[in-house]
């Protein structure tokens, strides 16, 4: 559930941040109502910004259930239920939500009909204070967490290891110990991925934070120059390419990509055959239709090789 709500965060980032910056090609000229909630709310980036910190916010978020679940599994199991989850899937995008509005129309204006987002502030104090408070609550605790919580999993995934190693070696039946192997493939695999997720995370938003935050103490920098704009630039390549991660090393993501092809792969339990079929000539498996749908259903074999 988690790392669905994480996928459609970094989509609905990646789509508002095509939308808002073609309004900013288009340099609309802002007058009246439409002109301020169009700046409040787009061209000052405040709702792409609500997307990306939410997403930010719930990778923070799924660390610390993976922790739980590998480190503390009783617990876990006891407390964190489906109405837990749900709060926790909803908590990203509000603390996100209320805390961007709170900061863009406080220090945000249209002059002369264009939009001023987020840098009109009332004293310096308090535009220093914020660089500091944005730095470490979005990037220095976040990657604490990833540290700590992926460091603790890792040493008690070796340890399971070791238990499963010694009881295979003591004379384990095959199928308990390739029942744990599966399950053990499945965690790893999740923790790869997210382990992936966070370390191109801390790549690829340290210039974008460091700058950001240079701004804000004082630095003799501007939004408009050259390094800032290669900053977001890498920034903003994480959040349009981190689902292409999902999709390509996170396995429930790839099977349920492969679901909305209309062909899939049945295997008969006798003779081991695969038999490509499709759901609307499930009946009709042995006729001419068979056939033609056994051609078309072949690119489904070379999409899973690409995945």
């Amino acid at each position: 559930m988690l790392i669905v709500n994480q996928n459609a965060l970094d989509i609905a980032s990646s789509l508002l941040l095509v939308l808002i910056y073609t309004l900013k090609i288009c340099d609309i000229v802002l007058t009246g109502p439409v002109g301020y909630w169009l700046c409040m709310l787009l061209l000052s980036e405040s709702l792409l910004w609500v997307a990306i910190e939410a997403s930010v916010i719930n990778l923070a978020v799924i660390t610390v259930e993976r922790y739980l679940k590998v480190v503390r599994p009783v617990w876990s199991k006891k407390k964190l239920r489906r109405r837990v989850m749900h709060l926790l899937t909803a908590l990203p995008l509000v603390v996100s939500l209320v805390y961007n509005m709170a900061l863009v129309f406080t220090t945000s204006a249209v002059i002369d009909g264009v939009c001023h987002g987020m840098i009109v502030w009332q004293n310096h104090v308090a535009m220093m204070v914020h660089g500091v408070y944005h730095f470490l609550s979005f990037y220095i605790v976040i990657l604490a967490i990833f540290v700590v919580c992926y460091w603790r999993i890792l040493v008690v995934i070796r340890r399971q290891a070791r238990v499963m190693a010694g009881h295979v070696a003591a004379g384990t039946t095959q199928s308990i110990a390739g029942q744990g192997g599966r399950s053990n493939h499945i965690q790893s695999n999740i923790i790869k991925t997210m382990i992936l997720v966070c370390a191109f995370f801390a790549v690829a938003w340290l210039p974008e934070n460091v700058y950001y935050l240079l701004v804000d103490l004082g630095a003799e920098l501007t939004f408009n120059e050259t390094g800032y704009h290669a900053s977001v630039f890498a920034s903003f390549l994480y959040v349009c390419t981190n689902p292409f991660v999902y999709a390509t090393k996170f396995e429930p993501v790839k099977r349920s990509l492969i679901r909305l092809v209309p062909c899939k792969t049945i295997r008969r339990p006798a003779d081991d055959v695969e038999i490509w079929t499709t759901r609307s000539i499930a009946v009709a498996a042995g006729s001419r239709d068979a056939v033609d749908a056994h051609q078309l259903c072949s690119h489904e074999n070379n999409f899973n090789r690409l995945l």
